[in-house]
């Protein structure tokens, strides 16, 4: 796959046998299913390179935050379904096909850098793909092909199943028949196509007791053969992956000057509602300023930020990593560059003069807003950056996740000082923060903060527990909604009066 022209001078191996085979996409009319084993040869220009791997990002980040949830099935396919839809559909078969397995192959590279993106790429798209394959055995198993799409797929792939005769699966009816789930109806079973494939193949089926196993082999029907291939697209991609990482630095040296940097930060990509995600006043300017900013913390910010946000009240200046994760979080709510820092400028000088400030902080936050240095757009953080960020150093800094950096003691302390929910809820928290699950614990204390939150018009919550800024645009969306519209406005007036004061100093 070239961007605009022939530039690697060094194929990343992206293909499953570390060769970049450069065939083009296969044929097949179940196109919506692909194992990615061929890497495409098609060209991209470097704005197509960036707007294909976002849309495919968008969709796997919606799966983590979907599982995050932990979604009814039905309700996770058909989120799903509306993201796949909105995201790596196109009307034109050909450009579809072109989007999905380009925008794969851009991830794979990008996520095979370290082993936390490798493992968090590999989980997504193995749902994604799961996903798709049981739709096409669905659409298949409804309709009168009698589950083509799908026999198609196994015959476009390779898969070589050895079929089941007449005569053996006469014999083995019984036992085939009283598998849960399996084919009701004598019908059912006599049209039913089952497929004798070493039982450590199927482990997955095994489990769950949803095959019949004899002599080592499992003896599995064709509806079901979905767990076998997913397991097999899983050890496939997870190969590719760790080959893809061991050339990663020197392709990303060779293609310094136009793919690399975008490859390097793919993964602190903004992809939420929005980008930014500016949350708006009644008067259709930002809700965010330097006058609003403490209201909006104590009542809409999650928990990192708050804590930012009160380290910065209570030290009134923040560390390099503090101001940056700080920073961006209010750049991507919408904050402008005049008001960010006229916000920081009120609370460093009660420590400093305005000219130390000027001259040691100010740079900053104009590079933040694209105004200095290369002039880049830079993005918020999203969780995952800040989880395996660098940690804070205890009682100095400030950044960080709560869930993630803070001891059970202190994270424990902190949630009941701010009263958090009951203790119940607080117990919930706790466990899912000592389970690693930093993401359930923070969508956990948005829900106990905003009560059927679900229910209310207009209250986004793709992303709770994947990004502040997503947190953040829920929560003033729910206040607004049960307030009735509207930035909230207490304690507004004395916010501008400590504006004006630093301003004098």
């Amino acid at each position: 796959m070239n961007v605009a022209g022939p530039l690697r001078s060094r194929p990343l191996p992206l293909s499953a046998d570390g060769q970049d085979t450069g065939t083009s996409v296969r044929s097949s009319s179940s196109n919506d299913v692909d194992m990615y084993f061929d890497v495409p040869s098609f060209e991209l220009s470097l704005d197509e390179f960036e707007e294909y791997a976002l849309a495919r990002l968008k969709v796997l980040r919606k799966i983590e935050e979907m599982k995050t949830r932990n979604l009814p099935p039905d309700t996770f396919r058909s989120q799903l379904d509306a993201s796949i839809k909105a995201n790596l559909t196109s009307t034109q078969q050909k450009h579809k096909t072109k989007l999905d397995v380009a925008s794969h192959f851009i991830l794979r590279a990008a996520y095979c850098r370290t082993e936390d993106l490798r493992r968090w790429f590999l989980a997504q798209e193995c749902r994604l793909f799961r996903h798709r394959l049981e739709s096409l055995s669905s659409r298949s198993s409804s309709s009168s092909t009698n589950n083509n799409g799908l026999r198609e797929f196994l015959a476009n792939n390779d898969f070589d199943l050895d079929p089941v005769s007449r005569e053996e699966k006469e014999r083995l009816s019984d036992k085939l028949q009283k598998v849960p789930g399996g084919p009701m109806s004598p019908g059912e079973f006599i049209n039913a196509q089952y497929y004798r494939v070493p039982f450590v193949q199927a482990l997955e089926l095994v489990s769950r007791r949803e095959c019949y196993v004899e002599k080592g082999q499992a003896y599995v029907p064709l509806a079901r053969i979905v767990s076998i291939v997913a397991a097999k697209f899983r050890a496939a991609l997870s190969k590719s992956l760790a080959l893809a990482a061991g050339v990663f630095g020197q392709v990303a040296h060779d293609e310094a000057s136009r793919i690399g940097p975008l490859l390097k930060s793919m993964n602190s990509q903004y992809t939420g509602p929005g980008a930014p995600n500016t949350v708006m006043g009644l008067d259709g300017e930002s809700a965010v300023t330097a006058a609003t900013v403490d209201v909006l913390a104590d009542q809409s910010m999650p928990l990192c930020m708050q804590q930012l946000h009160q380290g910065l009240k209570r030290d009134h200046k923040l560390k390099h990593q503090g101001r940056l994760q700080f920073g961006l979080f209010l750049k991507g709510a919408g904050m402008s560059l005049e008001e960010h820092t006229l916000f920081f400028q009120r609370e460093f000088t009660r420590i400093m003069t305005s000219e130390q400030f000027n001259k040691q902080y100010s740079y900053s936050i104009r590079h933040m807003h694209g105004k200095e240095g290369k002039r880049a757009s830079y993005t918020p953080y999203n969780c995952t950056k800040i989880i395996f960020g660098n940690p804070p150093q205890s009682g100095v800094e400030h950044h960080g996740c709560p869930y993630k950096h803070y001891d059970d003691q202190n994270l424990n302390a902190l949630l009941a000082k701010l009263k958090i929910g009951s203790v119940a809820d607080r117990d919930v928290i706790m466990s899912y923060k000592k389970e690693g699950n930093f993401g359930l614990a923070c969508a956990k204390h948005f829900e106990v903060s905003h009560p059927s939150a679900a229910n209310v018009d207009g209250v986004n919550l793709d992303g709770v527990g994947n990004h502040p800024n997503a947190w953040f645009s829920a929560s003033v969306s729910y206040h607004d909604a049960k307030n009735g519209g509207g930035a909230p406005s207490s304690s507004v007036e004395p916010a501008k009066q400590e504006q004006e004061g630093a301003m004098a100093m």
